[in-house]
């Protein structure tokens, strides 16, 4: 008699399964948040922004999932950031209702894609608001909207930022005379609104030195007074400036210039962003994304984990062993697409044996977020903790 034959359970009934277990129970290799860490994180963000009167939109290309988004603005948020239509149109079906493309977008199709999530989004009462730095993204953007709506029903107004390049040298204009341009073009169409200036240095964000940090916002400011300025002598209001990120937002906060601060990474603190040297004006974020992984090989001198590049990114370098414990000082060196290399960094110290767990602290969050369809959220710590969530990804994959 032949056995009964079962059908395997899928992974996300798999992982649904893990909610109220041990962390020792998530397999390997997972991408886990500690979400006590996160929620920390969340509320010192929160009240910075209180502190320092500007809005806060968390960067939501970041973890690109709709459940993080709704969290984040639980804590304070207005709204989030994306940087492709796919991803606000992910978040957008999970819910979310204010969302800000702060990106150019150009191909006709992708357009009439933004176009009808402007109208979705206003039949909710929410709202999108998109980046243009040319002439032609705003006629395309409008012919868009236009070609939407039928002759007899109203186009939903659309808030458009002029983006400027304020050192980043890849989207934006010049500061000063061509903002002008752009955003008297864009009060030519009803279906567009001028909402202020976008102005985000990215180059940055990752300087080492907290004086080299705010030496390059210094230049930001002047950049976007002057541009405000000129605007303004043209009877155009700037309503907001929006900008910054996790490595510069207490500049950017102190200025009195910038409205809305849009940082993302410091939610889960990657390996990269804590090489910078910390401004004391900062509040303090924690490490709160790790890739959980098994050692499947050690010898006298190394050891071999089960999490290679498949599990993380490594264009912001490779990541940290995170130390539970004094025992182990490890560095994780490239082994390839499904190996990580485990070598200690004191002479005499002893690898971690087979079988054993350790955690990662990616280099770059974002990036390493998009190889993952799900985050598994535990609570109570990563040696003794419990799964508290399952987190789908819903904007994996979301490049168009």
């Amino acid at each position: 008699m032949k056995p009964p034959t079962t059908t395997p359970a899928s992974e996300p009934e798999t992982l649904a399964a893990l909610v109220g277990q041990s962390v020792a129970a998530i397999d390997t290799p997972a991408l886990v948040i500690d979400m006590d860490a996160m929620r920390r994180n969340l509320a010192r963000m929160a009240e910075f922004c209180r502190k320092h009167h500007v809005r806060w939109r968390a960067h939501a290309k970041m973890h690109k999932s709709a459940a993080l988004a709704k969290l984040q603005m639980e804590a304070g948020a207005v709204g989030v950031c994306v940087q492709k239509t796919a991803e606000a149109e992910a978040l957008a079906a999970g819910g979310i209702r204010d969302i800000y493309i702060s990106n150019e977008v150009i191909a006709p199709s992708k357009l009439a894609r933004v176009a009808a999530l402007a109208h979705r989004l206003a039949h909710e009462n929410g709202r999108l608001a998109i980046a243009v730095d040319s002439i032609e993204g705003v006629q395309r953007l409008a012919q868009a909207l236009d070609e939407a709506a039928p002759a007899s029903q109203q186009r939903p107004a659309i808030d458009v930022f002029v983006e400027i390049d304020v050192g980043q040298h890849r989207c934006g204009v010049p500061p000063g005379d061509a903002s002008v341009g752009l955003a008297r073009e864009i009060g030519k169409h009803p279906a567009l609104r001028f909402a202020g200036l976008h102005a985000y240095h990215g180059k940055a964000q990752h300087l080492r030195g907290a004086q080299e940090r705010r030496d390059a916002i210094a230049v930001v400011v002047d950049d976007v007074l002057y541009t405000r300025k000129l605007l303004e002598e043209q009877g155009i209001a700037v309503d907001l400036v929006t900008g910054a990120g996790t490595g510069t937002m207490v500049c950017e906060a102190a200025s009195g210039v910038f409205g809305e601060l849009q940082p993302g990474s410091f939610m889960f603190m990657d390996a990269d962003y804590a090489r910078n040297e910390r401004d004391p004006a900062q509040p303090h974020f924690e490490h709160a994304l790790f890739v959980k992984t098994q050692v499947i090989s050690s010898h006298h001198d190394h050891a071999v984990c089960d999490a290679g590049h498949k599990s993380h990114a490594i264009d912001s370098g490779l990541p940290q062993v995170h130390a539970l414990d004094a025992e182990h000082e490890l560095e994780y060196a490239n082994g390839g697409d499904e190996h990580g290399i485990l070598r200690s960094t004191r002479a005499g110290q002893r690898v971690p044996g087979t079988g054993q767990f350790l955690w990662l602290i990616p280099g770059h969050c974002d990036p390493t977020v998009n190889l993952h369809d799900h985050l598994i959220g535990v609570t109570g710590g990563l040696v003794a903790g419990t799964v508290e969530r399952i987190v789908r990804v819903d904007a994996r994959g979301a490049l168009t």
